[in-house]
């Protein structure tokens, strides 16, 4: 009835506007600024306050969050406000560009926002609740503490299968504690979407997103039909060492003998464990100096950043763009491996488009032309990690051990690429079937599912709600899917600077080092609009042709 109410208004509005045109542009650019100063300081408050509770676990500021979120979220819930702002949009009578975009997203912004206060205050409470849990917990392994660091070690080392196992369990026991309010949240948003028209949250958050759920369904039944046999043949010789390594046969594998909880990254077993030629390295320089090289310096972001790991902290790794001004930071657990050098990479990824782009646009431009996008920033910096040439120049590795290292990286990339689609596979059906039915055998489903895309085998007993402990369940809702567009695009990007930025005539032994042209170019084109332009013709602009898979396939595929 409110929505139905809204619309009605809304074209009521548009008659008697399409009636007085000669102060349509600076009407529309009033409600605009005055927007911006409501939502402006506040977003910059919550920002602030959720890093503290990130980097502290402090109840307190879990508490302050969630009062300011809900103030935030209240903005969006002004009916009077919503309806001018889609009286003009359907006008079509503003012609300056920038304008109608701020108000492309005011308007989606208001969308997903615009529920009753009294669902939005639950939503929001309920939210909190589930992110302290989640930040504040750690597993337990006979008793003690672990963090997912710790997991990642034994993981990635321990040749004990009961001690694997039971880390592999104690990274998943966050899900069996939060689980009753998480699903209870999922109900919370669902009805708040409906509210606004939509069937469920997950749909409203692909819309609102810009993006289609059935093209996003097209793409991934491409990709699951592309990369079915080669990672069947992958997961085959794979499987092959692990089990000689463990004294077992392929068929007794299980997830806990895979060196990642959920079987997202690719095990380091090959001729040579890349670990080794980080270990004692200092990942933080690392990645100072390689990104001061390219043009992209970050030592006021690493200055601001918080990158060690300590109790009641985050466990995980984000960006954090806390101004829109130039205030970027970084929050990390970094350890001397060659995962934590990927995930600063590609979290500092993150950062420098936040920190680089064009700070004379609006506020309300001054961020990443869509989530997938700077992903795809994320990622491409990040597979650098992996980049025999790039570990030759920033290791200073001789030519011998750099050939050593090229006969195994590019098989790991390329299998890490693969895998990762498979697993973004099982993401993409399991959050939309959660959303669809949150009371359905979730569990279950979730087994079913990763044996199909990932071909591993379910443990015997009742299933457990292990699979909420994925941290992008409860902080990033319905966001999972980008990392795979960010991972085509990141491939696209690539191909372009290999081609029309440095051209070359292929990207045989490149290192991305200290060439100041990569820097160069994505600050003009990526980062330096911001969202100024739509997700589509940003890449367009940048690549010319629309976001395809096309180069993925060809890096890593055929």
């Amino acid at each position: 009835m409110r929505r139905l109410l809204s619309l009605g208004l809304a074209v009521l509005s548009l008659v008697l506007y399409t009636g007085c045109a000669a102060n349509r542009r600076e009407e529309a650019a009033r409600i605009v600024e005055k927007h911006v100063a409501k939502v402006e300081p506040l977003t910059t408050q919550v920002n602030r306050v959720y890093w503290e509770a990130a980097t502290t676990g402090k109840p307190e500021k879990f508490k302050e969050l969630e009062q300011l979120q809900l103030q935030a979220k209240r903005i969006y819930t002004d009916l009077n406000d919503f309806n001018e702002i889609e009286v003009f949009r359907k006008s079509k009578t503003i012609h300056d560009p920038r304008l109608t975009r701020q108000l492309d997203k005011l308007y989606l912004n208001y969308l997903q926002n615009g529920i009753e206060p009294s669902l939005l205050e639950q939503v929001v409470k309920l939210d909190t609740k589930v992110q302290e849990t989640y930040n504040n917990f750690r597993g337990t392994v006979d008793g003690r503490k672990v963090t997912i660091s710790d997991v990642y070690t034994i993981m990635t080392t321990e040749t004990d299968v009961a001690k694997r196992e039971a880390a592999w369990r104690a990274s998943k026991q966050v899900g069996d504690v939060i689980i009753k309010d998480f699903l209870a949240l999922v109900r919370l948003r669902n009805q708040a979407a409906r509210q606004v028209g939509f069937d469920n949250y997950h749909t409203m958050m692909i819309v609102t997103g810009e993006q289609n759920v059935n093209d996003l369904n097209r793409l991934f039944e491409e990709l699951d039909r592309l990369t079915r046999e080669p990672f069947a043949h992958l997961k085959q010789e794979l499987d092959g060492i692990l089990a000689a390594g463990y004294g077992v046969s392929p068929k007794e594998l299980m997830p806990w003998h895979y060196h990642d909880p959920f079987f997202q990254r690719t095990p380091l077993v090959y001729e040579l464990n890349l670990d080794q030629y980080y270990k004692g390295r200092d990942i933080e320089g690392m990645a100072r100096k390689y990104y001061a090289g390219v043009g992209l310096p970050i030592d006021d972001i690493l200055a601001r950043s918080d990158l060690y790991d300590r109790e009641g902290k985050y466990p995980h790794a984000f960006s954090h763009d806390v101004d829109r001004s130039g205030d970027v930071r970084v929050l990390a657990n970094l350890q001397d491996t060659e995962r934590w050098m990927e995930t600063i990479l590609h979290e500092l990824g993150h950062a420098v488009y936040d920190r680089y782009k064009d700070m004379n646009e609006p506020w309300l431009l001054r961020e990443p032309a869509h989530s997938f996008t700077t992903e795809a920033i994320a990622m491409f910096f990040g597979r650098l990690s992996r980049n025999a040439d790039w570990m030759q120049e920033m290791l200073g590795l001789s030519d011998e051990e750099t050939a050593k290292v090229r006969g195994v990286s590019d098989r790991y990339l390329r299998f890490q690429q693969v895998l990762f689609a498979r697993w973004a596979l099982v993401m993409w059906h399991f959050e939309k079937a959660l959303y669809a039915n949150p009371d359905q055998d979730l569990n279950t489903l979730w087994w079913d599912l990763v044996e199909k895309y990932q071909l591993l085998k379910r443990p015997a007993g009742p299933p457990d709600a292990g699979w909420a402990s994925k941290l992008h369940f409860t902080t990033a809702p319905c966001y999972y899917h980008n990392y795979m567009l960010g991972e085509l695009l990141a491939s696209q990007l690539h191909n372009h600077l290999v081609h029309r930025v440095l051209k070359l005539e292929s990207d045989e032994s490149l290192s991305y080092v200290g060439d100041q042209r990569v820097g160069q170019y994505l600050r003009q084109y990526v980062f330096g609009p911001g969202a100024r332009y739509r997700w589509d013709e940003m890449i367009l602009r940048a690549t010319g042709e629309p976001l395809t898979p096309k180069y993925f396939v060809e890096q890593f595929i055929e």
